[in-house]
């Protein structure tokens, strides 16, 4: 079972570091393969994600990537609305969130199976 988090670890990982959603892979290896409730499996996530987003804005910022007074109002608004997102989650539950997150991930498989790609 141990390799199973160390691949989890490593997906998660890279997929986050490219800003691509790596908490999904995450959140569903704690949920489906770990045990925990979605409300755990969230909550651990988003410990997970500080290091990695502290060191992706690190990176980012250095090669220039980052436009930093384009994007505090996002911070901002960001740091209000995952407040509020925290407290809303507490109220939905775990069942309830388990749904939410379900048909989150099944409508980004629509959209995704669907959409055109692009070429390079």
């Amino acid at each position: 079972m141990m390799i199973w988090s160390f691949i989890a670890a490593f997906l998660t990982g890279i997929f986050a570091s490219l800003g691509v959603g790596g908490g999904m892979i995450l959140i569903i290896y704690l949920t489906v393969f770990a045990g925990f409730d979605q409300l755990a499996a969230q909550g651990i996530n988003l410990v997970y994600f500080i290091p990695i987003a502290a060191l992706s804005v690190f990176l980012h910022s250095r090669n220039g990537l980052i436009e930093w007074k384009k994007i505090i109002p996002s911070i901002i608004t960001g740091v209000v609305f995952a407040a509020l997102g925290t407290l809303a989650a507490k109220y939905i539950g775990s069942p309830g969130l388990k749904k939410i997150f379900a048909v989150f991930i099944l409508l980004i498989g629509i959209k995704e199976l669907f959409s055109k790609s692009e070429s390079s």
